[in-house]
């Protein structure tokens, strides 16, 4: 007894193995049931009590349903946690008669990224009530019929199952005809028509019956169809079909229009009792779109396209009859043969649209089903995405995938990723289907900024205006918003004790510099800098960049001439030539320097005017003063020349000197020629400035002003004329070896002047006698015992008026005749005593008035012109006549000088 207790006891424990492997497989899947045709919104189940969470804790725990695409049946109520109806359902449009009617659907736990499935049985109700084809039904029966003559009706078709489909049939009582229900192999009932009783088509022609089916619902319902019968002659052989039941499979995708098969039947009448016709029985809607059937020869055609996922087989009935209609009844079983034309569907139920760059390897972005309507090898699926990209797919339950980060991301070399997943199912062809889905890599501040260089100069001209800008210093910051929003500063420092902000700023956005001064190239040349650029971000990143800025210099500065120096009396120095000098003698050199640099500093010389054209030569480059040709005797004793010194800058700024050469061998022949140079007299040519300002007030009495005034300067004229000659004759009586010239020719190497000085608004005149002023050229001769100069002041005639009239003589010698000028006062005693002459002159010319001031004046000289001219002939004359060298007549020469 032992072993067999033993085996049982075994058989117990693997028995309670398959149950425990039951329960957890059950725990996975939940069902439920509910009848069809329920309003929407009505509870299926407690889904909140099977899950073992609280009602209003789904939406929480992001419980959801998940779809395919297809219609909804069903929905949650968050609140009561309840699984509900989404609207009607019809049990028949969903699984048709099928015996068993369920629908599968998928929840989904978010925040346990997991699925679970849910089947609910959808439960038929007696929604539906018998329904005939057709409501009137004619059948014709040969009069000569035998009582037991059977005849088929019309069935009747409810879609519902069970004890709701169709139970039976009624006819309605009659003398001649009964029903008799017949149940064929596959459950379906056939109502026939039995002729009782012997019929007479003259008694009664045309019998009309009602034909009724029911089911067996609660309640009842219940269709009808009248049955017209129509007595006809004997016709006593009805068709019979080739084949019980016809076959064929066909594929799923086969044309539109395609015959499929023929049906056959024969009936060994003859005439219209033989004629043979086809029509489908029982014919439903669905059959109608895709199927049809030619009446006349039995051909079986493709009408609508076939659908294996819609549905893998169909049930044909057809029938044919006989002219008086007599019927026969087949079957076509029509196999749908699945080919893969389906693509994959893939349906994403949970998706992360951006994700910060730091995230770890292994991060869930994406979760998604799979679903392919095939079958077979056509159904199966596999998901891919491409290499290159730092994803990974994991599949999970069922046809559920995961997308996960595989490497690490980096938002600086890519920002955002569109990543494409191919679902491919095993078919033949294979097809598949891509989705999309966007990836934003979101930015943390991991970059310093980079400035594009390793280092800027920039080039800024002197001079230049306040604010100029001077250049713009980018940085790049590869990260994002505000970790890529870069701000720039100069680090501080000091420029010749002055802060650096002083001088230069920069734009804290754009990074522009600007000049804050205007910068001096003889002050400085150029500045280091040291520019900052920081970002925005959390902490702040930042990075440094060296900037040399140099000063270029501008053409602002003349060039200074070095040598010869201008004299601090007044006068102009001269230098020595002698008249035997060879063509390139070099007579003096100008010196200059610039104070700018470059070619701004390059000077060049340039000779722009010369009392004698082609006389003297300038180098261009080094300044020097050459003889062009030799030294004429024709060639004036003092040559004026006047020296350009320009640089080369844009644009070129020059300066110029005066320099006056005298040309001769010894010191005797300088002072003997310029005895002849008498000073100019025109008043013009001057040192005397006369400024005349006179008032005409009275607007009335103008034309009997103005006769006044001109006899006035007639007469004043004439006076003043004679005055003036008589002064004149004073000085010209002098000996010229006493003086080299007077008002106009300068001292040359070592002078002495002798100054008057005659103004109209002090009422006093000066005569100065100052000291010996030496120049650099020669050696220096020892002046007279005297060391103070000489002043001689003497009152002169009040002048009224406010203009000023200043005479300037200034006598000079050289130092050969330095000690006789000293101990002769000749000169100055004769000087003293024109004072007064020449005083009453200018005092009584001044009192005229503007009009006969200008006439008077030009008179004047002209007068003067003449006797000085008559003068200075004359002294010739006698000069000639006392040397013996008097002419007849005067020479060219002479004629030019007058």
């Amino acid at each position: 007894m032992a072993a067999p207790y033993k085996s049982d006891r075994r058989g117990l424990i693997w028995i309670c193995i398959f149950l425990g492997s039951l329960c957890d497989i059950r725990a996975e899947q939940i069902r439920y049931s509910v009848p069809e045709e329920l309003e929407r919104g009505s509870v299926v189940g407690n889904l909140a009590a099977d899950l073992g969470l609280e009602p209003g804790k789904l939406a929480e725990r992001g419980v959801r349903i998940v779809s395919r695409g297809k219609t909804q049946l069903f929905a949650l109520n968050p609140r009561s946690g309840s699984l509900v109806t989404a609207g009607r359902i019809d049990r028949e449009g969903l699984c048709d008669r099928s015996p068993k009617c369920t629908a599968n659907l998928e929840i989904l736990l978010e925040d346990k990224v997991r699925i679970l499935a849910v089947e609910v049985e959808i439960v038929d109700v007696n929604d539906n009530a018998p329904s005939f084809g057709a409501q009137q039904r004619e059948i014709k029966v040969a009069e000569s019929e035998i009582p037991g003559t059977r005849f088929p009706l019309p069935e009747a078709f409810d879609p519902d199952i069970g004890v709701n489909a169709l139970q039976g049939y009624q006819l309605s009582s009659n003398d001649h005809f009964s029903l008799d229900v017949q149940s064929g192999p596959d459950g379906i009932k056939y109502p026939e028509l039995v002729l009782e009783n012997a019929l007479d088509r003259e008694e009664k022609a045309v019998h009309h019956l009602v034909l009724t089916a029911f089911d067996g619902g609660d309640p009842v319902r219940s269709g009808t169809a009248t049955i017209q019968v129509t007595l006809v002659d004997t016709n006593d052989n009805a068709p019979v079909f080739t084949q019980p039941e016809y076959h064929i499979s066909v594929k799923e995708n086969l044309p539109v229009g395609t015959r499929l098969l023929t049906i056959k039947a024969t009936d060994p009448d003859e005439g219209a009792n033989g004629e043979v016709t086809y029509s489908f029985r029982n014919v439903r809607e669905k059959i109608s779109q895709l199927f049809q059937l030619n009446s006349l020869t039995g051909d079986i055609t493709v009408l609508g396209e076939l659908d294996y996922e819609d549905s893998g087989f169909y049930d044909v009935d057809v029938e044919a009859h006989d002219g008086p209609g007599l019927r026969a009844r087949s079957k076509v079983l029509v196999t749908v043969l699945d080919v893969n034309d389906n693509a994959p569907e893939v349906t994403v139920t949970s998706l992360t649209s951006s994700i910060l760059e730091a995230s770890s390897p292994g991060t869930v972005i994406a979760l998604f089903n799979v679903h392919d309507s095939d079958s077979g090898e056509n159904g199966l699926v596999t998901c891919s995405i491409p290499d290159n990209l730092p994803f990974r797919l994991e599949k999970t339950y069922g046809n559920y995938h995961r997308l996960l980060i595989h490497r690490t991301l980096d938002r600086e070399e890519v920002s955002d990723y569109n990543i494409t997943i191919t679902a491919t199912d095993q078919g033949t062809p294979s097809l598949s289907t891509e989705t999309y889905i966007s990836l934003q890599v979101v930015d943390i501040n991991d970059n310093p900024p980079t400035f594009t260089h390793a280092s800027y100069s920039a080039y800024i001209p002197e001079n230049n205006p306040r604010g100029a800008s001077i250049l713009s210093i980018t940085a790049q910051d590869p990260d994002s918003g505000e970790n890529a929003q870069v701000i720039y500063s100069l680090s501080e420092d000091t420029i010749q004790g002055a802060p650096l902000s002083s001088y230069v700023s920069i734009n804290s956005n754009t990074g522009v510099l600007y000049a804050l001064r205007s910068f001096d190239y003889e002050q400085f040349q150029d500045l280091k800098l040291l520019v900052t650029a920081r970002d925005s971000g959390t902490p702040p990143l930042s990075s440094n960049v060296s900037l040399s800025l140099f000063v270029v210099d501008q053409n602002d500065n003349t060039p200074e001439i070095l040598y010869p120096t201008i004299p601090t009396d007044g006068s102009t120095g001269v230098e020595l030539t002698p008249r035997s000098a060879e063509p390139g003698y070099l007579v003096t050199k100008v010196v200059a320097v610039d104070k700018d640099s470059g070619q701004n500093a390059w000077l060049s010389y340039r000779l722009l005017k010369a009392s004698e054209p082609g006389l003297f030569s300038v180098g261009l480059h080094t300044g020097e003063v050459r003889t062009a040709r030799a030294l004429l005797d024709r060639d004036a004793l003092k040559q004026n020349l006047v020296v350009t010194v320009q640089d080369h800058g844009q644009p070129p700024l020059s300066a110029t000197v005066t320099l006056t050469i005298a040309v001769s061998d010894n010191i005797p022949d300088i002072l003997a020629d310029l005895v002849n140079i008498n000073a100019p007299t025109d008043q013009e040519d001057s040192d005397i400035t006369l400024y005349l300002v006179v008032a005409v007030a009275v607007v009335s009495c103008v034309f009997l002003a103005f006769v006044i005034v001109l006899l006035i300067h007639r007469l004043r004229r004439w006076h003043s004329t004679r005055l003036l000659q008589a002064a004149g004759n004073g000085l010209s009586s002098l000996p010229a070896s006493h003086f080299v010239g007077v008002d106009g020719v300068h001292a040359f190497l070592q002078t002495y002047s002798h100054e008057v000085s005659l103004t109209a608004d002090s009422g006093k005149s000066h005569l100065i006698f100052p000291q010996p002023n030496y120049a650099d050229t020669l050696i220096s001769q020892e002046s007279c015992g005297k060391s103070d100069p000489l002043l001689v002041s003497q009152d002169l005639v009040e002048i009224k008026g406010d203009s000023s009239l200043q005479v300037r003589l200034k006598i000079q010698y050289l130092p050969t005749m330095h000690k006789t000028l000293c101990q002769s006062s000749v000169l100055q005693k004769q000087i003293i005593m024109s004072l007064p002459c020449i005083s009453e002159a200018l005092c009584s010319n001044i009192t005229t008035t503007n009009e006969g001031r200008k006439e008077g004046r030009k008179e004047g000289r002209k007068e003067g012109r003449k006797e000085e001219n008559r003068e200075r002939m004359g002294r010739e004359k006698r000069k000639r006549k006392e040397n013996g060298q008097e002419k007849k007549g005067t020479t060219k020469e002479e004629k030019k000088d007058y």
